[in-house]
């Protein structure tokens, strides 16, 4: 059996701008997902945690950059740090801990112990066994070289070339960040809800912006009378896609907003949480005019989904090419009363939870999407991403970010996202990345 061979010049070729198609290979194949953990993921800015995870020093979160883990802690200083949760000495966990409060990390294996910022603290048999040669300087925890917050979101890059986190982000990123914060939502609450879908993490990543599925694969969370995060009569079938105001906002590095347009319709017949927030003027002022009327769901590259009409976010963690752990963050307002903040929760669990009404159902779709990109023949037959692609047009004025308003569904913000993967897969530097990604998406509608 031989092993394919991938260069920069393959990855751009994968994603075809002008017919609107992506290679099927991108989903399942094991040497392409190993260079997206090298070529995103060891690269690219990543969600940590939210500020209020870590209030304390000592406090601490356990996630993933890739596959890497790492913890995320508040050191004694008041700064955080994220540090590969692997011991320097044979590899193994440094914390077992989801998330808790710490004033060191010991390696169960040997004893090996660090500090809230990496450093080697303690080392059994130091004077003895390593006869005080070891250098403790040079074999500390593993730390990210950035690691900077956004009204609360922190992220952070394992490699030390990124651009700031500000300019990563871009408008369009932290226009995500905007419309979470613009509503209220400034605490996450305790506890993660964790589970596993056998899918390629990129179906998971852009369905955020498929509206195109809703009527049909949510058939029976409708029926069973679910919509909109709250139970409304039950409609007699699904509804046909009709005229619909679209409204999707690009930013470069492969962030995008994509969905409904927030015309006054919209907001009547909403969320009953997510009609006032516009309203205000230090929403309107934090989302400027063009995010004040993106009523869609937001993005941010490569795998962090801004839920706010659900007060919810969302990372979609790689586990295998053909494995996705999905991760919900539920946010609520400190300013909300306990009974609110206990049902909104509630609602978020039983819209999107492990056991929910809606991603449950999108789940067995990105599965058999998967299986359907491992065939020797099927693989050789390109995903479609064409629609509305020739019919749409950029548009680009002071209001804000580019921005594609239609009247129909579309897979503009999907498309720019595989053409931002195709980018960041080509690119073998960040040096590289900044010179050659594109800016804008004039091209690609």
């Amino acid at each position: 059996m031989t092993t394919e061979t991938f260069t920069s010049s393959d990855y751009l070729a994968m994603v075809d701008k002008d017919r609107g198609t992506v290679d099927r290979r991108a989903f399942s194949d094991q040497q392409i997902y190993e260079a997206e953990l090298e070529h995103i993921f060891a690269r690219c800015w990543l969600f940590m945690a939210h500020e209020t995870q870590i209030p304390n020093a000592g406090d601490f979160f356990q996630t993933f950059m890739g596959e890497d883990r790492v913890v995320v802690v508040r050191d004694k200083e008041g700064g955080v740090q994220v540090l590969l949760n692997t011991c320097r000495h044979r590899g193994n966990a440094v914390c077992r801990a989801d998330e808790g409060h710490a004033t060191s990390f010991m390696c169960t294996y040997h004893g090996w112990t660090y500090d809230l910022r990496g450093k080697l603290v303690g080392v059994p048999g130091f004077k003895d066994y390593y006869h005080e040669d070891l250098n403790r300087d040079e074999w500390g925890l593993v730390a990210a070289p950035h690691v900077e917050s956004y009204l609360g979101f922190i992220f952070a890059t394992l490699d030390p070339e990124a651009v700031p986190l500000q300019d990563f982000l871009g408008d369009v990123g932290r226009m995500g960040i905007h419309q979470i914060v613009a509503r209220g939502l400034t605490r996450v609450v305790g506890g993660i809800e964790k589970w596993t879908i056998d899918c390629n993490w990129k179906f998971a990543a852009d369905n955020v912006w498929d509206y195109y599925h809703g009527g049909l694969t949510h058939a029976s969370a409708m029926m069973a009378g679910w919509q909109g995060g709250r139970r409304t009569p039950a409609p007699p079938r699904p509804a046909a896609p009709g005229k619909s105001p679209q409204l999707v906002v690009l930013g470069e590095y492969g962030h995008a907003q994509g969905g409904p347009m927030a015309t006054e319709e919209l907001q009547r017949t909403g969320n009953p949480l997510d009609v006032a927030f516009r309203e205000r003027p230090e929403a309107r002022q934090i989302l400027g005019p063009v995010g004040i009327r993106a009523g869609g769901h937001p993005h941010i590259f490569p795998n962090l989904w801004l839920m706010g009409q659900y007060n919810m976010v969302s990372l979609r963690l790689p586990k295998g090419p053909k494995k996705t752990e999905i991760w919900w963050f539920t946010m609520v307002d400190d300013a909300w009363s306990e009974d609110l903040k206990l049902s909104s929760v509630r609602r978020s669990s039983q819209h999107n939870g492990a056991g929910g009404m809606f991603e449950m159902e999108d789940g067995e779709n990105w599965s058999q999407a998967t299986i359907g990109t491992g065939g020797i023949v099927s693989k050789r037959y390109p995903f479609n991403y064409s629609m509305n692609v020739g019919h749409g047009e950029v548009v680009e004025d002071e209001n804000g970010p580019p921005y594609v308003p239609t009247d129909y569904y579309n897979e503009h913000a999907q498309l720019w996202y595989y053409r931002a993967w195709s980018e960041w897969m080509a690119a073998n530097s960040w040096h590289d990345l900044k010179a050659n990604h594109s800016p804008t998406p004039r091209d690609i509608v």
